[in-house]
């Protein structure tokens, strides 16, 4: 199929910030959605302004919200970007930030695997990072898995194993990565994903680090930690 995404329709791809940015975009932050997530944002959500404020471009791109970060939701970021890239003439070194919560701090990982330009960092929130265990981790799962990875010539454990983040750790690119999560996250087990694909990442030299935010549920970082987030965002463009 031939590509369709322009500059002028891009808004029905993907909220951006771009007519907020002061100055020239110096970097852009990827931020994937979690699982169902299926609405158009019509309001401008606070760190949007903050990055636009900072010379930031933010893009929550609008990928299938079952889609697991799959093959096609992975070619759909790219385009995107590319249309970006083109558009304002930005450098090929111009960083991109990969970021997102729950499914879409999966997919923040997985992109930066799979991205046709890797980002400089990933910086996640609660995200599921052993898929094939997560598949048997909730029973509102197996039919969102199914959907994303029923396509893929392979067995379903093996698809899984393609966008699972602890079974990709040998493959992930030589970057920072800043994992957040809530000590009391009911939803993705933080010991079977983030502590587990943490301590893998460690052995494999990869420069990983976990902040814990102890008493909180799934993907609910308080005021100051999410205001801690975001800066880390930030800080990893200019580092």
């Amino acid at each position: 199929m031939e590509k369709i995404i322009t500059f002028e329709k891009l808004t029905n791809f993907t909220f951006t910030n771009h007519p907020d940015v002061k100055g020239p975009i110096r970097g852009i932050v990827l931020n994937f959605y979690g699982l169902g997530a299926n609405a158009m944002r019509h309001e401008t959500p606070k760190q949007s302004v903050f990055f636009a404020g900072n010379g930031v471009l933010y893009l929550e791109p609008y990928y299938n919200p079952w889609s697991w970060m799959n093959d096609e939701a992975v070619v759909f970021v790219d385009e995107l970007l590319d249309v970006i890239f083109g558009h304002f003439a930005l450098p090929d070194n111009t960083p991109v930030i990969s970021t997102g919560f729950s499914m879409g701090g999966l997919s923040s990982l997985v992109y930066a695997r799979y991205a046709k330009r890797t980002p400089k960092a990933v910086v996640s929130n609660c995200p599921v990072c052993d898929l094939v265990y997560h598949y048997t981790e909730r029973d509102d799962l197996p039919r969102t898995l199914y959907s994303a990875f029923r396509h893929y010539d392979m067995t379903l454990n093996e698809a899984l194993k393609t966008a699972s983040p602890l079974h990709l750790v040998p493959e992930m690119p030589d970057i920072p990565y800043r994992i957040f999560h809530c000590g009391e996250d009911k939803a993705v087990n933080i010991d079977r994903h983030c502590r587990a694909f943490v301590r893998a990442m460690k052995e494999a030299g990869r420069n990983v680090t976990l902040r814990i935010c102890e008493g909180r549920g799934h993907c609910d970082l308080t005021p100051e930690m999410m205001a801690e987030y975001w800066q880390t965002c930030l800080d990893e463009i200019d580092r």
